[in-house]
């Protein structure tokens, strides 16, 4: 009751900013995330959005305490046009600077409410539960020749994780699929799987010389923790 409480007062609100006629006639975005993104190689992390929806051209995001945390107004052509997907990353403090507990605080866990206006007047409305429990990365890497390839290519695996916290010892973990991604190519696959052949046209087309990888643990909240690696080619 309270959290229906809390949204409505947010939803009145923001309906008074953005024009919005009555909270009944909502419909709500396609896509709506808040997670958060660790890369427990260099300690750093950040908070991301990502959002899609029928075309929109205003967007507010309101924390679980009510405090507007985003507002997005589309101008010139995307006034008439408006927008539909949305993608932005948080500025993400190394943690040795920046102290973990002030930076989960500037965010806190629970439901950030998305309310949004689309081009014919319409109003937008989803929930995202935003959660601090981010996985372990998935290391150590390692990467080996695939030799039932026809040609030179490689495989890109680590070890399952399992259950282990990266940054809150009390975090409740379940990794549902990892993602790899080697410049232009990326790959998402189950939990189940621990390796990835990069394909070898992709591979072949590779200048020789050291080449950056990644390979992120995604939890089932939708947090991700990277662990980068290097491939060289010779």
């Amino acid at each position: 009751m309270k959290r229906s409480m809390r949204i409505l007062a947010i939803f009145l609100l923001a309906a008074v900013a953005l024009g919005l006629g009555a909270p009944g006639l909502a419909q709500g975005f396609d896509i709506a995330r808040i997670y958060v993104e660790y890369n427990e190689s260099g300690n750093d992390l950040g908070f991301h959005v990502t959002l899609d929806g029928e075309d929109w051209t205003r967007l507010q995001i309101f924390d679980p305490n009510g405090t507007k945390i985003a507002d997005f107004t589309a101008k010139g052509g995307y006034k008439n046009l408006g927008l539909t997907e949305l993608f932005f990353e948080g500025a993400e403090p190394n943690l040795a600077e920046f102290p973990l507990e002030e930076l989960l605080a500037l965010f806190p866990e629970g439901e950030y409410t998305f309310i949004g206006k689309t081009v014919d007047g319409e109003q937008l409305i989803s929930t995202a539960t935003l959660s601090h429990d981010v996985p372990a990365g998935p290391s150590p890497l390692s990467t080996a020749a695939a030799p039932a390839c026809s040609g030179d290519t490689i495989v890109i695996s680590w070890p399952a994780v399992e259950d282990p916290a990266a940054i809150l010892p009390d975090g409740d973990i379940t990794v549902v699929e990892y993602q790899v991604i080697v410049e232009k190519f990326q790959v998402t696959v189950p939990a189940s799987i621990t390796s990835v052949t990069v394909p070898e046209e992709f591979y072949q087309s590779l200048a020789p010389g050291p080449h950056d990888f990644e390979v992120l643990a995604i939890d089932v909240s939708g947090n991700q923790t990277i662990t980068e690696g290097i491939i060289v080619k010779e």
